[in-house]
């Protein structure tokens, strides 16, 4: 009698593995059939790259593209910003999928023909436009996983809501952007989604693989103002100032124990690093202020709480100690969490990324200073964060041109991975209870 429940299991075991397998089949073949128009849509929001909240033509783009699907489109939120409902068949979960919009001011260097020519005014300054993070290739992934998805609208049990996101990369001072405000303006509300996956290329990853890391897998971010105030004096006569310039040279010297002393090391990294120095206009003028701007990055809100409270000890005591004051802004403009993964939610994706780009081929990878805005939505629901490789096969990483600078390139042959892996964690997600 017991061998009949035990038979029943395993013919309902290898009927839900040849669902997978076929499903898994379909969605490849769907991206694959899709390659040349993704790269023609990333080729074209490359070459038109712009800014954060001004993305006008990127959006309108995007919203086309998702209406004639037969998507419902909402536009206009946190300036920019486009969301896509497709509800499927049957009921299930709500799962949000989120790409960035939004260029960089730097001026383009690479020798593709489709290269940035776009200039702007940025922060009073002319500067060039470029798409030097890979938002172009974010977007041309979503737009392909919308029409796969919407392809199988009948199949899907659930709600996916396309997340196009304005101003990742932060905007200018007096503004207001980015996932913070789409989550303020009810991104993630009605419908209510359960849970929302984000990718984001990597030059320094090659084509092919994807990384991966529970927890903590991109930095949380404090950018920070200090204000260093002294006596003016003739440089002819430093004994009669309080000098600014000394004092903020010695806390900058006394930030950089915090990191080597204060930070466990062997359980997550930190960074503290002052980036500009503002004080002075001659060379025989003691000036009486000196202003520093600086980030700090840490991977747990217990070493984010230390960094701020050791960075304030140390400069107002520093200048105290040499009869200066110094006023310490944390966060001075702005403020990203820990971009974490849920490890649950992370656990059980994994085999689907295994699945899409074999097994060999989704690296655990350590966690990385840098950060992203994905984290606000992380914050409210759970949330998974991968890096898709997008560096030519065989190419060194140390060589390979990095984020955010002029000569940023990403290999377009790894994009329809992309699109494989988030149709994949959608729809196994979907399933997941009913299996």
């Amino acid at each position: 009698m017991k061998i009949l429940p035990i038979l029943f299991f395993l013919l309902f075991s290898v009927q839900i593995f040849a669902q997978n397998t076929a499903r898994i089949t379909q969605v490849s073949n769907k991206a694959d059939a899709l390659k040349d128009q993704i790269i023609t849509w990333r080729r074209d929001f490359h070459e038109h790259p712009e800014l954060g909240n001004h993305e006008i033509r990127t959006s309108a783009i995007i919203a086309k593209h998702l209406q004639s699907l037969g998507i419902e489109v909402q536009t206009g939120i946190a300036t920019t910003g486009v969301v896509g409902i497709l509800k499927g068949g049957k009921p299930g979960p709500v799962v949000a999928l989120r790409a960035d919009m939004d260029g960089l001011p730097v001026t383009e260097r690479t020798p593709v023909p489709f290269a940035s020519r776009v200039k702007t005014t940025y922060s009073g300054q002319e500067v060039g436009v470029m798409h030097a993070c890979g938002h172009d290739s974010h977007m041309a992934i979503l737009m392909g996983v919308a029409q796969i998805l919407s392809s199988m609208k009948n199949e899907l049990h659930g709600t996916v809501k396309f997340i196009f996101q304005p101003a990742e990369e932060g905007v200018e001072p007096g503004q207001k952007g980015g996932a913070e405000e789409m989550v303020k303006q009810g991104v993630l509300e009605n419908p209510k989604v359960d849970v929302v996956f984000g990718l984001h290329i990597n030059s320094q990853t090659e084509i092919g693989k994807i990384a991966y890391r529970p927890g903590g897998i991109m930095a949380g971010v404090d950018d920070m103002q200090i204000i260093v105030k002294g006596k003016s004096a003739h440089g002819a006569y430093p004994w009669s100032s309080v000098d600014p310039i000394v004092v903020a040279a010695e806390i900058i010297n006394n930030l950089q124990t915090i990191v080597s002393r204060n930070i466990n090391v062997i359980e997550n990294p930190a960074v503290v690093t002052i980036g500009a120095i503002k004080g002075g206009n001659r060379s025989n003028i003691i000036p009486e202020r000196v202003e520093m701007l600086g980030t700090l990055r840490s991977l747990t809100p217990a070493d984010e709480k230390m960094l701020v409270e050791r960075v304030t000890q140390i400069a107002t005591k520093t200048a105290e100690a040499q009869g200066a004051t110094a006023e310490v802004k944390i966060p001075y403009s702005n403020h990203y969490p820990v971009t974490f993964n849920n490890p649950a939610l992370t656990q059980k994706m994994l085999p689907s990324l295994q699945r899409t780009a074999g097994t060999e081929n989704v690296l655990l990878r350590p966690p990385v200073t840098g950060a992203e805005d994905f984290s606000f939505y992380q914050e409210k629901v759970p949330g998974l964060f991968i890096f898709l490789g997008g560096m030519p096969k065989g190419q060194d990483p140390l060589t390979a041109p990095s984020h955010h600078t002029p000569d940023f390139f990403i290999d377009e042959s790894g994009f329809t991975l992309g699109v494989k892996a988030l149709c994949n964690l959608t729809l196994d997600y979907m399933t997941a209870k009913e299996e």
